[in-house]
């Protein structure tokens, strides 16, 4: 075991920032998929008992109707992905993704209580998840990779403006 740890540890692949790189890419490539099914009626529809039992999205509904509420989250899901891919050169705007994805998943993950027939009763109900509460797990990760580039863009964003005072202070010296 002790070898293929040794292995791994000095792999190429492994080194650098490539896992960073890639969760960043997985992101942007998840929210251009999700923001594209919200065009469509089946989307729409598929959407109604997220809405519906959303403690944080209850209002949308109400505000904007079935399809505006699925354009809305399109357009906030493009929106964030853009940013997100943006934040592989500008760390400031890959914040505002960031942060823009946080409270996405925040707002999925806080329906998942609130899900009715989310806990299979023939397996003893929680924690034995079924359907859109099944589905909705997904966001726990989600988020935690958000807070994760959250992190890492605040370091980048801190570090760029270090480096623009250090050559602004250059310049005038």
């Amino acid at each position: 075991m002790n070898w293929l740890i040794n292995a791994l540890a000095k792999a190429r692949l492994l080194k650098g920032d490539l896992d960073y790189h890639v969760i960043r890419a997985s992101m942007v490539l998840i929210y251009f998929f999700f923001g594209y099914q919200k065009w469509f009626d089946y989307e729409a529809q598929g959407l109604i008992p997220f809405f519906t039992h959303g403690p944080l999205i209850f209002w949308m509904y109400p505000v904007f109707g079935i399809k505006g509420s699925s354009y809305f989250l399109g357009v906030s899901e493009w929106l964030f992905g853009a940013l997100l891919f943006a934040g592989f050169w500008k760390k400031k705007l890959g914040v505002l993704g960031a942060l823009g994805s946080m409270v996405t998943f925040i707002t999925t993950v806080t329906i998942i209580p609130f899900m009715p027939d989310g806990w299979a009763p023939s397996a003893g109900g929680f924690p034995a998840m079924v359907g859109n509460v099944a589905f909705l797990m997904k966001d726990v990760v989600l988020l935690a990779v958000s807070i994760y580039l959250l992190k890492q863009d605040l370091a980048g964003a801190a570090l760029d403006a270090e480096v623009a005072k250090i050559t602004l202070d250059a310049k005038i010296a």
